[in-house]
């Protein structure tokens, strides 16, 4: 059994940096976690809000800048893993960033946003690759926001062999049934589990987020829903679901149209799958 959070908090956009509103939010749900807990799962730009042309080159932090860097010390102290948002900067360049910080505080995994939402162009570069890790046991992989809306997205995380996709959500209304529709149907046709976590209350620009999070077994079935309020909600995923939507046919195995993507290996020997140029 794995035990999870998901953090349906509110963010502040722009309340970046170790001393902000977003990243103390962070730390204090680290400190309060429930014991046994295994894995928190934050929003999307957890750490920065959402950021704009001219605020990105002030929010956005490296991976090995102070706002991830505690978060990382957290989880080592508390024990527990973590997957979080942030506007990363790398070099000149800036990405729509979560990374999978583990038990130990070290990174297990880092995605940037492939599919760009309309108020992301201009402000991020597009990903260009899916990857995924082990954690206790179970294949993880990561996807961001609009991202959901493709299936072929989770389609490529489920090809190389997750179990479970994480979804950091920042869906606003009118838009906020979209995800909650698609994350059941990727969850379904890749039978493995999704866990969709969106932000709570207002943002900039007058935008409001609903929340409704939630935990979406193999087969398509709601474990768990946050609703439309503020806060952490404490789940169980169970492996046997895995097994029994994998019983009697898989997905994967009997599909004929397949992905253009190109096979690489990844940074820890894992594959990866890339979005080919041109």
């Amino acid at each position: 059994m794995l035990q999870l959070e998901l953090a349906q908090i509110p963010i502040v956009d722009g309340a970046a940096g170790v001393g902000g509103a977003n990243v103390q939010r962070v730390l204090q749900t680290i400190g309060q976690r429930t014991p046994g807990t295994d894995l928190i799962v934050f929003p999307e730009t957890t750490l920065s809000g959402f950021p704009t042309r001219d605020t990105i080159g002030t929010v956005a932090e490296p991976i090995d800048g102070p706002s991830l860097t505690a978060v990382r010390n957290a989880a080592r102290e508390a024990r527990v893993a973590v997957a979080v948002g942030l506007a990363e900067r790398d070099g000149n360049r800036f990405f729509n960033t979560t990374v999978l910080v583990d038990e130990r505080g070290e990174i297990a995994l880092r995605y940037r946003k492939t599919h760009l939402w309309a108020s992301d162009v201009g402000v991020f570069e597009p990903g260009d690759r899916y990857e995924v890790c082990s954690f206790k046991g179970l294949t993880v992989g990561i996807l961001i926001c609009y991202d959901i809306e493709f299936p072929e997205t989770a389609r490529a995380v489920a090809s190389l062999g997750a179990d479970l996709l994480i979804v950091t959500n920042g869906n606003m209304e009118p838009f906020g049934p979209v995800h909650r529709r698609a994350i059941v149907a990727r969850a379904m046709e890749n039978q493995m589990f999704a866990a969709l976590v969106n932000r709570i209350g207002s943002g900039d620009d007058n935008l409001t987020f609903p929340g409704e999070s939630a935990l979406i077994d193999p087969f398509g079935d709601v474990v768990c829903d946050a609703g439309q309020k503020e806060t952490v909600l404490r789940t169980t995923l169970d492996p046997a679901r895995l097994e029994g939507a994998r019983e009697h046919y898989r997905y994967l195995h009997d599909v004929r149209i397949g992905l253009d993507l190109a096979t690489q290996d990844g940074e820890h020997g894992q594959r990866t799958r890339v979005i080919r140029r041109g």
